[in-house]
């Protein structure tokens, strides 16, 4: 069967486009990964709530855990409440918590799933912080509510910290303070400004290299608590220059959209396993999971041609996806979800469905399309007409 659909191109026109149609690779069953890889996980908002969608929250929970056992059932961990479920860009700190606790609950039925949970600042009115001491303080408060819930701590980026900070010294104060009382090794997260303007000139400069010496001290001072370390800087250079450099019981957790294929493959070159290889913790790996899925379960066999052959055909995906503004991927990995089924409607938590063209999407449609990860090709293209349909495309 033929699927033709009518496309606009980057000039506004309008072309024909024959889908390839060709459903994800399946992953084979009970193959244990020799990478970690965790998701980080979308919601699903709730466009029938009575709210006000750029201001309110409203979370359609029950598709939203769906879609968290989805991505358990195949290998794969969850990060949960991190800047893929729209932290600091529509969800609020209490819907976050509350996100939390239900991701813990729902893993409990899934056997052999992990999960890894976000703990930041965000619940602070940055227009208000002015100290150091208020920033340790709201790091604090939400370690204590998600270690009382027996969550795993992703330690995030804080705005707040790299607004009032002025010098490497508070944050070594601060990661000093805060690894110092965590119950079980955590997770840093190194999130650049690529991602988010506020966080310029973390770790306390503005000069990667010499923020990295910062990072990598704190970390080398504190190794039996930290887990591992996601940089999220879109330069596979400074991820491969710091993964050279971590203690040999320190992973480092790549959050490199665009060249993340060759970093979980490694390069071989370091002392230590976790000097030679990337794990993962990955945005895109919500919009792409069965593909993941498979390419790591290639992988752990010692299938490296076929790992590259099923994940390398998602890269210009992702890298479509994660194009500047980059902040804004949230909607191509929701506008993903979308067309695959797993949820019902293309809105999302801050009506942030509108930060991207009808055009961006269009081509995120045939990259996905090429890079065989429409699940039900006839549903994904009745959604994309519905979609440009609804803005003036018949």
């Amino acid at each position: 069967m033929t699927y033709r659909i009518q496309l606009p191109s980057s000039d506004g026109q309008l072309e024909g486009y024959n889908l390839v149609g060709t459903a994800p690779v399946k992953p084979k069953l009970g193959v244990k990964f020799n990478r970690i890889a965790y998701s980080a996980a979308h919601v699903v908002s709730n466009p029938l709530a009575p709210h006000e969608p750029w201001l309110d929250c409203a979370v359609d929970w029950d598709a939203t855990i769906a879609y968290r056992k989805h991505l358990w059932k195949l290998g794969l961990g969850v990060a949960e409440a991190m800047d893929t479920a729209q932290r600091g860009m529509g969800l609020d700190w209490p819907t976050s918590l509350t996100l939390i606790q239900r991701s813990i609950d729902a893993s409990k039925d899934v056997p052999g799933a992990f999960l890894a949970s976000g703990c930041g600042t965000d619940h602070l009115n940055l227009d208000r912080v002015s100290t150091v001491d208020e920033v340790i303080a709201a790091y604090e408060f939400q370690m204590e509510a998600i270690e009382k819930l027996g969550g795993k701590l992703i330690i995030m980026a804080s705005r707040a910290l790299a607004r009032v900070a002025k010098s490497p010294a508070d944050y070594e104060r601060v990661y000093d303070r805060i690894l110092s009382q965590a119950k079980q090794p955590v997770l840093l997260h190194w999130l650049g400004d690529v991602f988010d303007p506020a966080l310029t000139g973390y770790w306390g400069n503005k000069d990667t290299d010499k923020a990295m010496e910062t990072a990598l001290g704190i970390i080398q001072a504190h190794a039996n608590k930290v887990d591992g370390i996601k940089i999220s800087l879109l330069d596979k250079d400074k991820e491969i220059q710091m993964r050279r450099r971590l203690p040999a019981n320190v992973r480092m957790y790549t959050g490199d959209d665009f060249n993340y294929a060759e970093l979980i493959a490694g390069d071989g070159q370091g002392e230590h396993v976790v000097q030679k290889q990337s794990d993962a913790l990955l945005g895109i790996f919500d919009a792409i999971a069965p593909a993941a899925s498979a390419a790591l379960g290639e992988l752990a066999q010692g299938n490296v041609e076929k790992f590259h052959a099923i994940l390398g055909p998602t890269v210009p995906l992702s890298r479509h996806i994660f194009k500047a503004p980059t902040r804004f991927y949230k909607t191509g990995v929701v506008f993903m979800a979308w067309l695959n089924g797993h949820q019902k409607h293309f809105t999302m938590v801050g009506g942030q469905q509108s930060t991207r063209s009808v055009i961006h999407l269009a081509e995120l449609f045939k990259l996905a399309d090429a890079a065989n990860l429409l699940e039900h090709p006839d549903l994904a293209l009745h959604r994309m007409k519905t979609m440009l349909a609804m803005h003036g495309v018949e």
